[in-house]
């Protein structure tokens, strides 16, 4: 077994002013009486909450403003419109979703909210694609499908922005499509009546985090603000789909996500406290009984409904009953979907076990110190839980992970002039495939380096966590190798792959347990991307009364899961605390005084306060690091620069305000691209005990027409020249990444340009060209992902960065190629 060093990480306590600690003392007095409010405020603090009127708008949602609908402009305007015109002519509408849990919400919330204007059923269908036979978004048999049935309008919620194809294609048939989605935009607009994407606003507004459902939210709303008098239900009545999706996708909660998930939980458990006979959702209320769980706390989305509605699609593939089950008001049909999901979840929890063992025992002979990215394969695996597999091993060994299935029948007809390279495939257009899931850990983005074989791949597509990707079976040793190359060439310069890190918030004391606490760090919630679960550290304890059980399905029967029941002891108490260790045997725990990170929980099955536990090691382990005083390691110097201009100053430290002491801080002086980037300058301030200066000017808006023409310039100064540049010279002149250098290379290649490597420098020898010069598309679109995700780190508040940076088990969600869940589905 290859055991990992871990280094553990705990947050500076801080003290914040009185007047601060009041006011959240305050809150908390109104709310539940007898709390100090110190741990609470103190994290709040922490996390960047200091702004009196900021403070209030976070505790209480009733104090916040939402953004409007038709902040995303022109587009909502012509959404509206053209579902306007389909209602006057009687038109047939299509919603096409997604098999995860934020598409089947936001299916649901199209499919009620769209109700309330289209006749279901004759006027309003919808369908989801199969996870293990379509994948995500549009398709061209779906499609036919539609067309058949005379539908002239396609809504998407959740998927559709990059189905360029296939957009096309149903424009031919004569069939309108909305977009609504929340992926990586194309390059240009494609050819639809309107697209709903917040990744076309600016990375600081509020509704630039929505996930799929808030975003099909958001058109039902400005739907039902221009035609008031024609719904029968209220608007709210939408709101627990919405937390549902928003919270198992793992958007940030921040601005309206926050917003959205706070109303959206008061109103998913005031209808769980209602009788069975009177839920509007009894579908939703079985769910909540089945996982028993009250509705109240994001966990229970996260562990509870999000997992078993994920859970249909992996095992079965066709997903569209979890549709019905979110809407119905029939109870005997609802109890009888919420059952058939139960199997589901428990048949997945088995699956997930067995390859999870099988994977470990793979792990103990893979010889980690030369293996950057951890990629394995089977036979045998089945593809729907390999997502969460590879998810619990990224984390566990601080590497990205891809996990894939060879089965034989994993195979595809396509057009020859299609197969991927290396393929050997063209004179038999059936080739198998091995299909499979990556996860990522913070500091790693994925999706890039995954990118970057593309020539290797059969289809892929995701985030920088999580991607799902498919690949000819013989190609799996080609893309290892080349995978893992690429990434020891982006790492080396920050002296390659980091520990696995435990990151803790506060230190506390087996007697301050309890229902005060929770009651305090309750007032965070709902916790996420952005505002992470409140980890404690407790150190020099011990473990007593410890016991296995297996996880039992609802008709008894044993599953091969493990949880271990404990009490946690510590010199502050004689009593214990207990807690749950899940998926782990007693044996794992030490029998010798210990540090833990838990995380605090109330249990609304046995009404009982209990921890569950994150980490565990013998006390004398190793250090536990703390961020430098005053919370996470940053100084913010960015909006410096324009008082810099104005003084006419270039060098960072002459402007007042930007002094500072190099010897004790580290400074980023150029603008990242990615969190990769970010992490592995947070990580190296950790390490050496240093703070980190932000300290790079806003990003130069340049079209990557332009980036392109200065590349071809450079490439044909060279090649006259026999002048040789490096990689790191060409990515400085044009401010591109390594990455993006690389795409624009491979298409001068295209285009009849010879790039030679030579060492560290690039040779360009002149021959004649190919093609025309033109920018190519992918080029382009590198360009432009690059611009936006710059000036998202140049705009980003400061409170995100402190939030997200350094937060517990970083996670974006799964979109186009995988949905990320968190470890909700190990339970």
């Amino acid at each position: 077994m290859n055991e990992q060093p871990v280094t553990w990480h705990l947050q500076q306590p801080v003290l914040p002013p009185e007047w601060f600690l009041e006011q959240v003392r305050q809150y908390l007095n109104s709310n539940a009486s007898g709390l100090s409010g110190q741990y609470a405020a103190a994290l709040l603090w922490q996390r960047g909450i200091q702004d009196p009127e900021e403070l209030t708008r976070f505790l209480n949602p009733q104090d916040y403003q939402p953004a409007s609908s038709f902040d995303f402009g022109e587009e909502m305007s012509a959404c509206v419109d053209r579902l306007q015109r389909a209602r006057k002519q009687g038109e047939k509408v299509a919603i096409w979703g997604d098999f995860d849990a934020d598409g089947i919400t936001a299916t649901s919330v199209l499919w009620d909210g769209l109700g309330q204007f289209f006749t279901p059923t004759t006027q309003l269908t919808y369908c989801i694609p199969n996870r293990l036979t379509q994948s995500h978004g549009l398709n061209r048999s779906g499609i036919d499908d539609l067309a058949a049935a005379g539908t002239t309008l396609i809504v998407t919620c959740d998927t559709g922005s990059t189905n360029l194809d296939e957009i096309e294609y149903a424009h031919q048939l004569g069939i309108d499509i909305i977009v609504t989605d929340h992926h990586t935009l194309p390059p240009n607009r494609p050819g639809v009546a309107a697209i709903i994407n917040p990744r076309s606003l600016p990375a600081t507004h509020p509704l630039a985090h929505l996930s799929g459902v808030a975003v099909a939210y958001k058109v039902v709303e400005a739907l039902y603000s221009t035609l008031p008098d024609v719904p029968q239900e209220p608007l709210e009545a939408l709101l627990d789909l919405v937390a549902i999706g928003l919270i198992a996708d793992l958007v940030q909660l921040s601005g309206d996500c926050r917003y959205l998930a706070q109303m959206g939980l008061k109103r998913l458990h005031q209808e769980w406290q209602k009788s069975p006979a009177e839920r509007r959702r009894p579908g939703v209320g079985e769910l909540l009984d089945l996982c028993k769980r009250s509705g109240d706390r994001p966990t229970d989305v996260s562990f509870g409904i999000g997992p078993r509605i994920n859970a249909v699609s992996r095992i079965h593939g066709d997903a569209s009953f979890c549709v019905e089950l979110l809407t119905t008001r029939d109870r005997r049909r609802a109890q009888k979907l919420a059952q058939d999901t139960e199997l589901a979840n428990s048949r997945r929890q088995a699956i997930q076990k067995d390859v999870d063992k099988q994977v470990q025992q793979k792990l103990a002979r893979l010889d980690l110190s030369t293996t950057g990215v951890i990629v394995l394969q089977d036979p045998q695996w089945p593809a729907g839980v390999l997502g969460l597999v590879a998810g619990k091993v990224a984390q566990e060994y601080a590497r990205p992970t891809i996990l894939l299935s060879t089965d034989s029948s994993n195979s595809e007809a396509e057009n020859p002039d299609k197969i991927p390279l290396f393929s050997d495939s063209t004179s038999n257009p059936s080739f198998p495939l091995a299909r499979g899931s990556a996860r990522s850990v913070k500091n790693i983005d994925l999706y890039e380096l995954v990118k970057e074989q593309e020539h290797l791949l059969h289809r892929f597509g995701g985030h920088p966590f999580a991607a799902g990707l498919s690949l000819p079976v013989q190609n799996v040793p080609l893309f290892t190798e080349a995978i893992n190359r690429l990434l020891k060439e982006k790492m080396g310069a920050v002296g390659g792959l980091g520990m696995p890190v435990i990151q803790a918030d506060l230190r506390c004391t087996v007697a301050e347990l309890g229902q005060n606490l929770f009651r305090e760090l309750k007032i965070l919630e709902p916790c996420g991307m952005g505002n992470s679960v409140p980890l404690l550290l407790i150190e020099n304890c011990q473990f007593k009364n410890i016991w296995n059980a297996k996880v039992q399905d609802k008709k008894g029967r044993k599953i091969e899961y493990i949880k271990t029941e404990f009490q946690i002891w510590d010199d502050s108490s004689e009593t214990g605390f207990p807690g749950l260790w899940w998926g782990h045997y007693k044996e794992e725990l030490p029998n010798v005084p210990c540090d833990a990170v838990v995380e605090l929980d109330y249990n609304s099955y046995k009404e009982r306060y209990e921890v569950r536990l994150i980490a565990v090691r013998p006390r004398k382990a190793g250090t536990v690091f703390t961020s430098p005083e005053g919370g996470l390691p940053i100084l913010d110097f960015r909006r410096d620069f324009s008082q810099m201009e104005e003084e006419g100053k270039t060098e960072l430290g002459n402007s007042e305000g930007m002094n500072f002491d190099r010897t004790t801080s580290i400074v980023l002086e150029t603008c990242p691209s990615s969190w990769e980037e970010l992490h592995q300058w947070l990580d190296l301030a950790i390490q050496t005990q240093k703070t980190l200066a932000i300290a790079y000017p806003p990003p130069q808006p340049i079209s990557s027409l332009q980036v392109w023409h200065q590349l071809v310039g450079v490439a044909k100064y060279l090649s006259r020249t026999g002048q040789r540049a490096t990689r790191e010279q060409l990515c400085s002149k044009l401010s591109i990444s390594d990455r993006t250098l690389e795409i624009g290379l491979q298409t001068l290649i295209a285009a009849g340009f010879q790039v030679k490597i030579m060492g560290e420098s690039l040779q360009v020898i002149p021959g004649p060209l190919i093609h025309p010069l033109g920018v190519s598309d992918r080029f382009s679109a590198a360009v432009e992902e690059e611009q936006f995700r710059r000036n998202y780190f140049y705009q980003v508040p400061l409170s995100t960065l402190q939030a997200i940076a350094l937060s517990k088990g970083d996670g974006e969600d799964g979109g186009d190629g995988e949905d990320g869940e968190d470890g909700g589905e190990f339970l």
